[in-house]
Formats: structure tokens, C-alpha cells, sequence
């Protein structure tokens, strides 16, 4: 019973590993696909109203009263009333802003958006962001299989120590992504087009759910390396121990003798679904043996 703990130590490790990895995965595909990463409002001009549209969306000179002194003053007076907020969402991709009296909205491509002395800096952004995904995915299908199909310790431990190098390079990138967008995008508010730059802008739910997957996924790395570091230790631990333990009950006249006893030890670890009765059993034996 005492030595299945540390085996289910472990899977529990593996499966919080897993969990957070496949989350980082999940909100990373969903941000990169999306056009919420900054939102905010333009101002532009009312447009004239055309036909019987009526409404404070539009301005309307053509009525009967249109060349009064006193609607022309009231439009002139009140400058604000010229205006109306559009409101828009940007991502990697396009960028969105509503339409005026109409339905739905009008898109265009955010790489013809940007300067042309940033769009280098955005392309570089994009692929950060593809190989923070294909990682990402490399991760979870590595830590998959420390769950579910490895035979051994050992053959998990090797397992464990790429998929933890895996995960760290798919947070790094990520990270650097996301900060040359943030960057990309102030440089375009500024330089941008005329008919574009926003009047007033903030962060949207993708760019927060971008962070989170990079949270999430180095998270993942540190409980891998953390899973890794423990079994070593175990591994190292139990050696010192039942080296010690032998030398002090045989007394071996071989003083590497102790040492091949425990690589039988550290050899049982190739099936941990032995029984740890039986490989003790087998270790007084070739004690014995030794010893005679």
C-alpha cells in the first residue's frame, strides 16, 4: 500500500499538468481566432439623412424649415451633435465597426491597417502565435501519453522532462507575441489610417483571454518540472537509503557490491505494478548470494 501512493502522487501531478496545458490550449485557439483583443469608439460625422430617415443618427437639412437662421445656428452651436461614436473591435486578423442606420458591421483586414514600417514586427507576432499553438498541442499530446500509455517510471520521466522543455519554449513565445501586438496596435492608434484611429480605446475580453493561456501554460510547465524534479529525488532518496540499509545488514566485503543491489531496485521501478513484497524478496536473495 505504501509504495502506491507515490505512484498516485504522480498521476495527480501529470493530470493537474494536463488540465492546465489543455486550458491554455483551448483560450489560445480562441483568442488568436478572434477580433476582441482592443475595443473602443470613433467619432465621425453624422452623414445627411436621405428620404424620410429620421433619427439622431443622421442630420437632415432637407426639410422645410432646413434654411431657418435658427436651425443652422443650433447645428453650428452645438458642434457635438455633428458627431456620432462608432463602436469598434480589432484582433490579429480584421477589425470591425459598427455601420450608421444600417444593420451589421463593416470589416477590413488589420495587416492593411498597420504601418508599413510595423507590418514585420505583426507578421512576427502571427508566428509566435502559430508555434505558441503547435507547441501548446505537442504538450498536451505528449503529457496525454505519460498518462495513459507509459509502462514504466523511467520511460515517463523522459516523457516528462520533453513535454516540461515543450512547454516552457510555447510559454516564452507566447509572451513575446502578445507583447509585440500590444505594441503593433499603439503604433497603428497613432499612425494608422485617418478613417480609423479611435477616438477612445481599451483592451477586450481576447487580449485578457490571451493572457490567461499564457498563465495557464506556464503554470502547466512549472507543475511538470515540478512532477520531474520530486521522482528524481524519490528515485535518489530510496537509492541512498536501501544502499545504506544493505550495507549495514550483510556487511557486503564488496564495496560496490551495495550499488548493484540497488540497480536491481531502481530496475523493479520498470513495472510498478509488482508486487514491492516480491522485489524485496529477490533483493535478499541476490544479497545472499553476494554475501556467500
Amino acid at each position: 500500500m505504501p509504495a502506491s501512493i507515490p505512484e498516485a502522487d504522480r498521476r495527480h501531478r501529470a493530470s493537474a499538468a494536463f488540465s492546465l496545458s489543455f486550458l491554455s490550449l483551448v483560450f489560445s485557439i480562441t483568442a488568436f481566432s478572434s477580433s476582441y483583443w482592443c475595443e473602443g469608439t470613433r467619432k465621425v460625422a453624422k452623414p445627411f439623412c436621405k428620404g424620410d430617415s429620421k433619427g439622431d443618427l443622421c442630420i437632415r437639412f432637407n426639410s422645410a424649415d432646413g434654411n431657418s437662421s435658427q436651425a443652422v445656428q443650433y447645428i453650428w452651436e452645438t458642434g457635438d451633435d455633428k458627431f456620432v461614436e462608432k463602436k469598434f473591435h480589432a484582433g490579429i486578423w480584421y477589425s470591425c465597426e459598427e455601420m450608421i442606420n444600417e444593420e451589421g458591421e463593416k470589416c477590413r483586414s488589420f495587416i492593411s491597417l498597420t504601418p508599413a514600417s510595423d507590418r514585420g514586427v505583426l507578421w512576427l507576432s502571427i508566428v509566435a502565435e502559430l508555434l505558441y499553438v503547435v507547441l501548446l498541442l505537442t504538450g498536451n499530446i505528449l503529457m496525454s501519453v505519460e498518462i495513459c500509455y507509459y509502462s514504466s517510471v523511467i520511460d515517463g520521466l523522459k516523457i516528462n522532462a520533453f513535454s516540461a522543455v515543450v512547454t516552457v519554449l510555447a510559454g516564452l513565445l507566447g509572451m513575446v507575441a502578445h507583447m509585440m501586438y500590444t505594441t503593433v496596435f499603439q503604433m497603428t492608434v497613432n499612425l494608422g489610417p485617418e478613417d480609423w484611429r479611435p477616438h477612445t480605446w481599451d483592451y477586450g475580453w481576447s487580449y485578457g483571454l490571451a493572457w490567461t493561456s499564457f498563465a495557464c501554460c506556464m503554470a502547466a510547465a512549472v507543475t511538470t518540472i515540478n512532477k520531474y524534479t520530486k521522482t528524481i529525488l524519490e528515485f535518489k532518496h530510496k537509492r541512498k537509503k536501501l544502499e545504506r540499509s544493505f550495507r549495514i545488514q550483510y556487511k557486503f566485503p564488496d564495496h560496490t557490491a551495495p550499488e548493484k543491489v540497488c540497480n536491481v531496485y531502481v530496475n523493479s521501478f520498470q513495472n510498478p505494478t509488482d508486487d514491492p513484497a516480491h522485489a524485496l524478496r529477490s533483493l535478499r536473495h541476490l544479497a545472499t548470494i553476494s554475501v556467500l
